[in-house]
């Protein structure tokens, strides 16, 4: 059991629609039929959204969205379509809301890997493969893989994991030249991105992507290489064979299952309200992630 511990009431805004409540935005259609989507300041870990909001936190991810956005636009379009604030919506929205275009959603998560860890350093240990891809011995929590890979998953529900899918898998659901498509987009992106994020100091472990279609385009949406989405890692610590350092919520993580949190992961119970420091560490770490990859104060 796992999902939201408290889910949120979505405000109501005249003239919009409110369509989709997730883990972090909420999806509205307007009067023209264009999306409209809000980065909350909701947080969530061992897939539950927790009942503590991290300060900042939406308006972090949709800038950064932005910046990284304008960086990749040789690369492949996006789905943003202005940032101005919709008529009638709170004040609290500004810096945090996006009007989208309505793509046709690919409905696979496409993830790129350029260094084993997570889901990916657990199927190696026990196959040499990540999604099938077999990868060469030796290699350990943190290793830079010979070459980037594209490691597509399915995308869950909230509460719900995302699962690892093989390349065949991904052809066979939305088409071999669809497939032909992502993989190469994705791997096109990431590159780019990692040669951005180490000229800043920091290592682009891997990343997930969206892919939605205008017409016969393939158009980047939803959010961008940010903490949310993507591992980085201070380079200045990187170490194989260890657990790295990351810019995201893992001061959450460690909390929650700390004695100090006195939650059970196994059990299904939600986790408990975060405390001041956790708060405070995470929010630092998200603004901190915002001002190395852009160059620009957070204030």
């Amino acid at each position: 059991m796992s999902g939201f511990v408290e889910k949120p009431e979505p405000i109501q805004v005249p003239g919009l629609v409110h369509l989709h409540t997730g883990k972090v935005r909420e999806l509205y259609r307007n009067e023209a039929g264009d999306l409209v989507m809000v980065a909350s300041d909701r947080i969530s870990a061992y897939d539950w959204v927790l009942p503590t909001e991290i300060p900042d936190k939406g308006r972090v991810l949709t800038q950064l969205s932005l910046w990284w956005f304008d960086q990749l636009a040789d690369l492949a379009p996006n789905h943003v379509l202005s940032t101005e604030l919709p008529p009638g919506a709170p004040a609290d929205w500004e810096g945090r809301a996006l009007v989208c275009k309505s793509l046709r959603m690919v409905p696979v998560e496409c993830v790129a890997r350029g260094y084993l860890t997570g889901s990916g350093l657990a199927e190696y240990d026990q196959s040499r493969t990540v999604c099938g891809l077999a990868l060469p011995e030796g290699l350990v929590d943190g290793s830079e893989l010979p070459a980037p890979i594209f490691t597509p998953a399915t995308k869950a529900e909230v509460g719900e994991h995302d699962e690892n899918v093989s390349y065949e898998e991904v052809a066979r659901q939305v088409g071999a030249d669809t497939a032909a498509r992502l993989r190469q987009a994705t791997l096109a992106v990431y590159s780019r991105a990692r040669d951005v994020a180490r000229d800043r100091g920091i290592v682009l472990a891997d990343t997930k992507f969206e892919f939605g279609f205008d017409g016969d385009d393939l158009v980047l949406a939803d959010e961008v290489l940010t903490p949310d989405s993507s591992r980085f890692w201070p380079a200045d610590q990187w170490e194989p064979g260890r657990a790295q350092p990351s810019y995201d919520k893992q001061f959450v993580r460690d909390w929650l299952t700390s004695a100090e949190s006195g939650w059970d992961r196994k059990s299904e119970q939600p986790p408990p309200p975060l405390p001041q420091h956790v708060v405070d560490a995470t929010r630092a770490k998200y603004i901190e992630a915002y001002e190395r990859l852009t160059g620009l104060s957070w204030s």
